[in-house]
C-alpha cells in the first residue's frame, strides 16, 4: 500500500499533468478559432512553439532514456567481467 506521501506526490503529478494537458489542448485546438485580437491570446505563446516544445521534450526524453540504458548496460558489463 502506498504511503500518504506517495499518494500526495501522485496526486500532484496527476494535477500538473491535467493542467498541462488542458493548457496545451486549449492552445492548439481552441485558440485558432478565437479572434486573434481577443484578450485570451496574451496568455499563450505563439503557435510555432506548439510544435517546438513537445519536439524538444520528446528529444530530451529519448536522450535520457538512451543514456540510462547505456549506463545500465555498461554497469552490467563491468559486473559480468568481474564475475569471470
Amino acid at each position: 500500500m502506498a504511503t500518504g506521501t506517495d499518494q500526495i506526490v501522485g496526486l500532484g503529478l496527476v494535477a500538473v499533468s491535467l493542467i498541462i494537458f488542458t493548457y496545451y489542448t486549449t492552445w492548439v485546438i481552441l485558440l485558432p478559432f478565437i479572434d486573434s485580437q481577443h484578450v485570451i491570446h496574451k496568455y499563450f505563446l505563439p503557435r510555432a512553439y506548439a510544435v517546438a516544445i513537445p519536439l524538444a521534450a520528446g528529444l530530451l526524453l529519448l536522450l535520457f532514456v538512451g543514456v540510462f540504458i547505456t549506463c545500465v548496460m555498461l554497469k552490467n558489463q563491468k559486473v559480468a567481467k568481474k564475475a569471470q
